[in-house]
């Protein structure tokens, strides 16, 4: 990947130079330089915001009152949890997080889920069955409400930023759907 990278800055390079746009490409390089940081800023100002939220909810005892109300599905789909495991917690969060389009922030938290999800795998380093339905959810990542996206298009100038929530929705919630579907199929018939 880095000699791509560096493939794609030394041509960029040459055709700035051979085209008498060197004080272009430079202009441009800061500027994307600039934006590549101010995005940065406000995607960890995100980050920041929701896990400050989810310390809050995890300390005030409110997740185990969501992941109650998430139980059912939770339980259908990760069978052998235990009723009372740190996972069912951790991915909760996660969905959570993931519902509302923080994906930044779920990072963190699907970290934790696998490493709770790791305690349960008696095969040490072998990928478990739940791993991997978390994993699929995870990638896919059903937003509800992308925050992220919506918040990085108003940033930008977007006439209506919020257009893109259904659009995320349908496109998340059926690429989800389909991955649990082949995930569920290659169990069945490739054991």
């Amino acid at each position: 990947m880095n000699t791509i990278w560096v493939l794609l800055i030394v041509i960029s390079i040459l055709f700035s130079f051979l085209n008498g746009r060197m004080g272009e490409f430079t202009k441009s390089m800061f500027e994307g330089a600039k934006a590549a940081v101010e995005v940065a800023l406000f995607l960890l100002g995100i980050v920041c915001l929701w896990l400050g939220i989810t310390r809050i909810i995890e300390d005030s005892g409110l997740i185990h009152r969501l992941s109650g109300f998430f139980q059912y599905f939770v339980r259908r789909l990760f069978k052998k949890i235990p009723p009372e495991h740190p996972a069912i917690t951790s991915i909760t969060l996660n969905f959570l997080a993931n519902l509302f389009g923080l994906g930044n922030a779920a990072t963190p938290l699907g970290i934790k889920a696998m490493q709770d999800l790791k305690t349960l795998n008696p095969e040490g380093e072998t990928i478990t069955f739940e791993m991997m339905i978390f994993i699929v959810i995870n990638t896919a990542s059903i937003q509800l409400i992308p925050f992220t996206v919506i918040g990085i298009l108003a940033d930008y100038g977007s006439q209506d930023p919020s257009s893109i929530v259904l659009p995320t929705l349908l496109a998340t919630f059926l690429s989800a759907c389909f991955a649990l579907g082949i995930l569920f199929a290659f169990r069945r018939f490739l054991r």
